[in-house]
């Protein structure tokens, strides 16, 4: 069997054959309409990507960076939670490659200080953590302890957690001996090109291009100017370069097919969690339409990324403001035929 073959079977990317469907375009609104919810809301810069039919078609940054100052196109944006997909695509390409297990137990690689003596530990694996079933609070300075702590027996429920990723991270850097930003760029940065994406500010950073943060009054918040790479929070990115890795997610790339499977499939049907690996999956959008979703928050940083593997269609947003998801929400109901009712699944 060639090695023409031998690449189809294996990295079998998402294909449709319903050629009968019709596929509605997204349409933004004009720039006009997008300034003006972005003053209503206090909103300085708002990017957006487009995918269509698969690819990057287009992608646009309005307004300003801080007061004053246009934001260019390539502006930076950090993206707070959309770190996370990078992390976890990263690892199902691992997966696929056979270089990474769904299921092997995390307590191979690491097993944090918190949680040595709790047997649980030796439950965890990276299926549980790509589907937030750790048992862990998002963060462990938010737990009642103060520390890492299992709330559940891993597998048995769901709970969105920056920290699994985070303890993801740590049986990555043991398992490879590298740093995490190392494994992200030999694995994904690379081959997709993204050069305008970091996990932390050093001196190659351009700050003249980066989206300050602001709040609701439209106020700029101090940078945080983290130094180390986080698995969860922090990744600065541009439109451009997100919007590539999001057609490149959309295509199964690098996914064996049944680690697509995995991914596009609930992964606790019986509960009211709706996600699949490292994205909520929002199914029944007719016509066999289907969504991959995940959000990014933090203090000014309201992000987005939608896909739409059946029709190939996706969307970027990110903003720079505390009211950004007034602002995203419009444009997802303006520019989707199926909008509206994403919104409504998604609560």
């Amino acid at each position: 069997m060639n090695n023409i073959i031998l690449n189809f079977l294996f990295y079998w990317p998402l294909l449709s054959f319903q050629v009968d469907k019709p596929v509605v375009p997204i349409k933004l609104p004009q720039d006009s309409i997008l300034l003006s919810w972005m003053s209503e809301y206090k909103v300085p810069a708002l990017g957006i990507g487009i995918i269509q039919d698969g690819k990057m078609e287009s992608h646009r940054v309005l307004g300003e960076l801080t007061q004053g100052k246009t934001a260019p196109i390539n502006s930076i944006f950090q993206v707070a939670s959309l770190t996370k997909p990078i992390v976890e695509m990263t690892v199902l390409r691992l997966v696929s490659s056979g270089k990474w297990a769904l299921d092997t137990p995390l307590y191979h690689y690491w097993i944090d200080p918190d949680v040595q003596h709790d047997s649980l530990h030796k439950k965890l694996t990276t299926r549980h953590v790509l589907a937030h079933q750790t048992g862990f609070a998002n963060w462990r300075w938010l737990h009642a302890s103060g520390k890492l702590t299992f709330d559940f027996v891993p597998g048995s429920k769901t709970q969105y957690s920056g920290e699994g990723l985070e303890y993801l991270k740590k049986a990555l850097e043991k398992k490879f001996s590298k740093p995490l930003e190392e494994i992200v760029a030999s694995t994904l940065f690379i081959p997709e090109s993204m050069q305008d994406t970091r996990f932390y500010w050093d001196d190659k950073l351009d700050e003249s291009r980066f989206a300050v943060a602001h709040n609701k009054e439209g106020k700029p918040y101090e940078i945080r100017k983290n130094t180390t790479a986080s698995a969860a929070d922090l990744l600065m990115t541009t439109v451009a370069d997100y919007t590539r890795f999001g057609a490149s997610v959309m295509s199964g790339k690098k996914l064996s097919r049944e680690v697509w499977r995995d991914m596009i499939q609930l992964q606790a049907p019986g509960q009211k969690s709706k996600f699949g690996l490292g994205w909520e999956v929002y199914k029944g959008l007719g016509q066999g339409e289907y969504a991959l979703l995940h959000t990014g928050s933090d203090p000014g940083v309201r992000t987005i990324i939608i896909l739409l593997p059946e029709s190939k269609r996706g969307l970027v947003i990110f903003t720079n403001g505390d009211n950004g998801m007034q602002v995203i929400l419009k444009i997802i109901s303006h520019s989707l035929d199926i909008g509206d009712q994403l919104i409504k699944m998604g609560g």
